[in-house]
């Protein structure tokens, strides 16, 4: 297993004159199906070292994942996790969907951060000018300034954390659709492309949980994606 993350690096950026820094990652990006989700945990300089187990998301069984949430929460009292739903993903596009996401994860924060850590290394949550008369409602007036880092989730204990929180959101949503949609195995494949979910599509179709607008495996765009679709995943 790799080295455990830690706070040396938040550490590092709170003593840049930072008080509250809020550490983001995202899981549903690349699926096929359900919500993009962004998780954000906020450490400040007492912020002490995280719970024992906390690693990228990806990297630990759904079981060691739950029993970690209510450790982290303790852990980092403020935090939140945001949802974008698949019509909004159609409507505006998975980066413009992540952004809105991650807005909906920040305006559940009990302290404003003055600073964010992204995973990854793309800003996807400041508002680019177009976005800001073209995009989707519901934006921030103003997002703090924000840091990204390459395998962030693999470094930074408070974004593995993150990544934990929204992970394990996003997977209680892809189960309970899992009951409306048994055909699809998403109760096992969280809405990714696994065989049993191809296979689905190509003999059922998309359902109105599905990117429509994507080239989903069998199927190809639908038209007319934002009078189809509901927002019943949020």
């Amino acid at each position: 297993m790799s080295p455990a993350p830690s706070l040396r690096h938040e550490r590092r950026l709170l003593r840049e004159g930072r008080t509250a820094l809020a550490c983001s990652d995202e899981v549903g990006r690349g699926a096929l199906s359900g919500p993009v989700t962004i998780g954000m945990v906020v450490v400040t300089e007492q912020t002490r070292t995280a719970p024992q187990g906390v690693r990228d998301s990806k990297l630990l069984t759904p079981a060691a994942r739950e029993a970690l949430v209510p450790k982290i929460r303790r852990w980092a009292p403020v935090h939140g996790v945001g949802h974008a739903t698949p019509t909004e993903i159609d409507e505006y596009g998975i980066i413009a969907a992540m952004r809105l996401a991650g807005h909906r994860a920040l305006a559940q924060l009990a302290v404003r951060p003055d600073a964010v850590l992204l995973d990854g290394n793309h800003d996807y949550l400041s508002i680019p000018e177009q976005a800001a008369l073209f995009g989707p409602p519901g934006l921030a007036d103003e997002v703090p300034p924000v840091t990204t880092m390459i395998k962030a989730d693999m470094r930074c204990a408070a974004v593995a954390a993150a990544s934990i929180l929204a992970k394990t959101a996003r997977d209680a949503i892809m189960v309970q659709l899992a009951t409306e949609h048994p055909e699809y195995g998403w109760e096992l494949n969280k809405g990714y492309s696994a065989p049993e979910h191809i296979a689905a599509l190509a003999q059922h179709g998309p359902t109105l949980h599905h990117r429509r607008s994507w080239s989903l495996p069998g199927c190809g765009p639908v038209p007319d994606v934002a009078v189809a679709m509901t927002e019943a995943v949020v």
